[in-house]
């Protein structure tokens, strides 16, 4: 499927770029064939085919082999990723928080959303294949009302993602200081 082999850059912590065997098919507008693959995925499932076929239209697939950097923590894009296979762990400031396992998942949509740097890293478990979404064309359509329902529907969909995970880490969060209590009980 991966039509050519394009290096991706990526900043570490030293600021010193690695180049990458990262691969990227071209865009995929006119690939309607998988308009019905990615209507099965549950980050897409309830858009109609007519705002699936703009998404494609400005997403290329990306493969990233193990231990590869997709986003750098701080890196400025507009890139947002739907995971196909494999997996991806965030890391930030050098400690791993989640790791992203399930087919469909989403990742970089806060930048995508705010316009601010990447605030974690994200990088391959394995090889993994990503559908990568160009949020930068999200204002090109070809009518204002098109435009706007459009990007309220992905923008619903990234919320509905935000609050799930912030949902998430309030319940680590009362874990953690429940732990926190019970250490500072055990030391009196």
């Amino acid at each position: 499927m991966m039509e050519q082999t394009c290096p991706a850059v990526s900043i570490n912590q030293n600021h010193t770029s690695e180049t990458y065997p990262m691969q990227e098919s071209p865009y995929l507008e006119g690939h309607g064939f998988l308009v019905d693959k990615l209507h099965r995925l549950p980050f897409l499932g309830s858009l109609s085919e007519k705002y699936i076929k703009n998404i494609l239209r400005l997403s290329k697939i990306r493969t990233f082999e193990h231990g590869e950097t997709i986003t750098p923590e701080g890196a400025y894009d507009s890139w947002v990723y739907i995971l196909f296979s494999g997996a991806v762990r965030i890391i930030k400031n050098s400690k791993e928080l989640a790791r992203i396992k399930e087919i469909g998942s989403i990742f970089g949509e806060l930048a995508a959303i705010d316009g601010k740097a990447r605030s974690a890293s994200v990088e391959a478990i394995g090889a993994t294949v990503c559908l990568a979404i160009d949020a930068s064309f999200l204002s090109e359509a070809e009518e204002p009302l098109e435009q706007a329902l459009f990007i309220s529907a992905l923008y619903r969909l990234f919320t509905e993602v935000i609050a799930q995970r912030l949902r998430t880490a309030n319940e680590e969060l009362v874990r953690v200081r429940s732990e926190l209590d019970q250490l500072k009980q055990s030391k009196k």
